[in-house]
């Protein structure tokens, strides 16, 4: 008798947890999985005591390891982002950056000392506002010229790899931290429609803009454009997980929705083209540019993992020339890829970012059009000290993707390309992407946005300047061998007039950040 009321009893503690699990929102695993997703839980909470002794260290996951993962997710939740007792990383390893502090760190106009270690409130705005230096369209004189009120921005993914609760909460998490947000090649879906500012990406597809028979269509554009707070246009040549190669969407998930955004026939497979049919030359390229910006007034640009050299100084030669162009050039890194591609050519096909980046920026210096373009880069950008040394390089504003996932909830579980998402983020699968609740993820998207941004500032603060842009090659050292270092500019061949600032540039970034 005792044994069938203990069983019972623990039956009925087991259904009231899993109906808790099943009605909560915070956490899309014990929605998903209930009873069984507490599991993980308790594991990762004793996960480090059995990888130091059984499994990994904290450096050594791929693609992000779990410190990494660590920073985001307690950004994104406004936990304790410190960490105790020194680093563990291996400092020995080639190309680790070293940032050399400054012996007088900048200290803001008007900051008082206090001693009662109290955090600054945020205003009413976004918290830690950091504004880009560079006004993107303002070379071209574009109609709507603007300047990115953020120097972080969401890298694009699609509606259709990415699902309609995660593309939500990216929309209104970049609504609440002030930043853009890249609508992917997919075009602009209702779940967009969160209050976040667009950049309307074109990939060879044109999808949300195209013709039946798959020509690029202006007047679907200028439609998309009037309907969407659209601040710019990307044209997308290529990617880092996949460069040189088309994408697919199988039929089953070309849900009504995506089919409606894409501007395709519904349960139908969608092939994106490897390149596109508007334009086949640097000559012809620009002057498709040029007509989508005389059609829609915004700043466009250009997205591309780097491959051929020569592509890079024929471009940069054209511009020169003809005093037209791109408005802004993202570069994408061989090491990003939130989209699924074959396991050769995510591992082989273009540049890391680093190398592809300054290979880019030397073209267009050696020929003094660096200063004309504003620049994105992508790539596992999105940690603090990479993304400094990305802007160090040239980078105007920095585009994360993979990152942000992990703020939405991603666990890097690895099965986007399986459409079995455990999370609900990279899943068209109904019972999985109602465990992802949009918006207590969005508070996450705009917390982590926020929180990088101010370790960002806390960094150009160090190194003796007021915003990121102006920290300089000096600044920062990559170790070489042992422990031997090399200047950044140096390691890349930069030229130090390049990158020089002024203190006109100082007194600038001083006034956007008064």
């Amino acid at each position: 008798m005792i044994w069938l009321i203990g069983s019972a009893v623990v039956v009925l503690v087991l259904v009231v947890l899993a109906v808790i699990d099943l009605l909560q929102t915070r956490h899309a695993i014990r929605r998903n999985f209930p009873l069984v997703g507490r599991l993980r839980y308790a594991l990762e909470r004793i996960g480090p005591e059995l990888r130091q002794y059984i499994v990994t260290d904290n450096d050594e996951e791929r693609p992000f390891s779990r410190d990494q993962r660590r920073w985001v997710y307690a950004s994104a939740k406004m936990e304790n982002q410190y960490f105790g007792f020194g680093t563990d990383n291996k400092m020995d390893v080639p190309q680790y950056p070293i940032i050399r502090h400054a012996a007088f760190p900048y200290r803001p106009p008007g900051t008082e000392v206090t001693l009662n270690g109290k955090k600054p409130q945020p205003t009413d705005g976004p918290a830690y506002p950091l504004p880009t230096l560079k006004v993107m369209g303002e070379w071209r004189d574009r109609d709507k010229a603007f300047r990115p009120s953020s120097v972080i921005g969401i890298s694009a993914m699609s509606y259709g790899s990415l699902s309609s609760a995660a593309v939500q909460a990216l929309n209104r998490g970049a609504m609440a931290a002030g930043c853009l947000h890249n609508t992917g090649e997919g075009g602009v879906s209702v779940h967009h429609s969160q209050g976040g500012e667009l950049v309307l990406q074109l990939g060879t597809g044109y999808f949300g803009a195209r013709t039946p028979d798959g020509r690029f269509d202006a007047d679907k554009a200028m439609a998309l454009v009037d309907q969407a707070p659209v601040r710019a246009i990307e044209i997308k040549l290529s990617q880092g997980a996949k460069p040189g190669l088309g994408g697919v969407l199988p039929g089953e998930k070309v849900t009504a929705e995506i089919a409606a955004a894409r501007g395709v026939p519904e349960g139908k497979t969608v092939i994106s083209p490897s390149s596109h049919v508007e334009f086949n030359s640097v000559p012809t390229m620009i002057d498709f540019i040029e007509r989508v910006a005389s059609a829609t007034g915004l700043p466009v640009g250009i997205k591309s993992a780097v491959g051929d050299r020569r592509f890079w100084g024929e471009l940069a030669d054209e511009m020169m020339s003809t005093g037209k162009g791109p408005d802004f050039i993202a570069i994408d890194g061989g090491e990003g890829g939130t989209g699924a591609a074959p396991l050769v050519f995510s591992d082989h096909v273009a540049l890391p970012f680093r190398s592809g980046f300054t290979e880019v920026y030397r073209a267009f210096a050696a020929r003094g059009a660096h200063e004309k373009v504003f620049w994105v880069g992508s790539g596992k950008l999105g940690f603090p000290g990479e993304a400094l040394l990305a802007m160090a390089l040239g980078v105007d504003m920095v585009a994360v993707a993979r990152e942000a996932m992990l703020a939405v909830g991603c666990i890097q579980a690895q099965k986007c390309h399986t459409g079995h998402c455990p999370t609900g983020v990279a899943t068209q699968t109904p019972w999985l992407v109602r465990g992802l609740d949009p918006t207590d993820k969005a508070v996450r998207v705009g917390n982590y946005v926020m929180n990088l941004r101010n370790e960002l500032l806390m960094l150009a603060h160090a190194c003796g300047q007021p915003h990121p842009s102006l920290v300089g090659g000096e600044s920062i050292d990559l170790l070489v061998e042992g422990e031997q270092t090399v200047g950044l500019w140096d390691q890349f061949g930069y030229e130090d007039q390049w990158r020089a600032s002024s203190p006109g540039q100082r007194a600038e970034a001083e006034a956007l950040l008064a």
